[in-house]
């Protein structure tokens, strides 16, 4: 029997007419890249896993919507990141917070980090900063879309977004002096 695929396209046609077997098939073409979203926007493991869940159900009712014009990927991904932020909305801690940050963009030298500890560091961001940078940074919306997104004003993204490098860039700075402290006994 020749190994056949079942397009993209077809599967998410069959998933309108709610059939389970493209449902999964669906799931398992962008469970684990949809996690790693979820990841970034969820305060830990458990909350991703349910993050995931809950964004796939949204997408299976909602899927009737996709029209086919632009990436179904893209779709559905902001359907998960929305799902992710909705635990988020309406809480008062998303303030401008005055830390005397200057206006200029932190420059963070990440070369010689491994990505596993520098998505630990980020996942360790207050929440606040997290959204922001992963929204900004990881996934490439403007600091207009970010703030409507969060409901916050354009200033508080830049304030929140310059915190998070000022953050990142001393953790990687004494991770990076700690790292040469040890490679040199």
């Amino acid at each position: 029997m020749p190994d056949h695929t079942v397009g993209l396209d077809e599967i998410i046609n069959q998933c309108k007419k709610n059939n389970s077997k493209a449902q999964a098939q669906l799931y398992q073409l962008f469970a684990k890249k949809f996690y790693g979203v979820c990841l970034k926007y969820s305060s830990n493991y458990a909350d991703a896993e349910d993050n995931l869940q809950d964004g796939f159900l949204i997408i299976f009712g909602k899927i009737e919507q996709y029209n086919f014009k632009g990436s179904f990927e893209g779709w559905a991904k902001r359907i998960v990141i929305n799902n992710a932020l909705q635990k988020f909305k309406g809480v008062r801690y998303m303030e401008v917070i005055n830390d005397n940050i200057p206006d200029e963009e932190v420059e963070i030298d990440a070369e010689n980090i491994s990505i596993d500890y520098l998505m630990k560091i980020i996942h360790e961001l207050p929440d606040q900063y997290r959204l922001v940078f992963s929204l900004y940074v990881l996934d490439g919306y403007s600091h207009k879309e970010v703030s409507e997104m969060l409901k916050i004003s354009t200033g508080t993204t830049k304030s929140n977004l310059a915190r998070a490098r000022a953050i990142l860039k001393d953790k990687i700075d004494a991770y990076s002096t700690i790292k040469i402290k040890s490679s040199a006994k």
